[in-house]
């Protein structure tokens, strides 16, 4: 099977399924309808044929060995930057970001009996029923 084949998406019966689906005749008419006129164009592309996959790992080798390797230097080093405290204690120092504690989920998610004081609740808060 070649690269193309693999890689196209829907098969005609498909297409045909899904024009029917959302009211179209063909993907023409789906284009025609969701594209404005003043960017559509009727004119086919200019693009090469389809080659094999094996031609495509050529030509994708040929790219890459065009690269030049040099040293990393991702995290090698200090840089004496200012973080704005804004920054620092809404998201660095901000305990939402790194752990799944919500501030009220105790409050009302515990259970608790007719004898449990209101303050045990929450202001205006119901106590959990341990019974379906």
């Amino acid at each position: 099977m070649h690269f193309e084949a693999r890689h196209t998406g829907p098969d005609a019966q498909e297409r045909a399924q899904i024009s029917r689906v959302i009211g179209v005749r063909d993907n023409d008419d789906l284009a025609r309808q969701v594209v404005p006129a003043s960017i559509l164009t009727n004119e086919p592309l200019d693009l090469p044929g389809a080659v094999s996959e094996t031609e495509v790992l050529q030509l994708l080798g040929n790219i890459a060995a065009r690269n030049t390797v040099r040293r990393a230097m991702i995290g090698t080093g200090y840089y004496g930057t200012i973080t704005p405290p804004v920054v620092l204690r809404n998201v660095l120092e901000n305990p939402a970001w790194y752990t799944a504690y919500t501030p009220y989920s105790s409050l009302t998610t515990r259970p608790c009996g007719p004898s449990s004081p209101p303050q045990a609740r929450g202001a205006g808060q119901a106590c959990a029923s341990l019974t379906p």
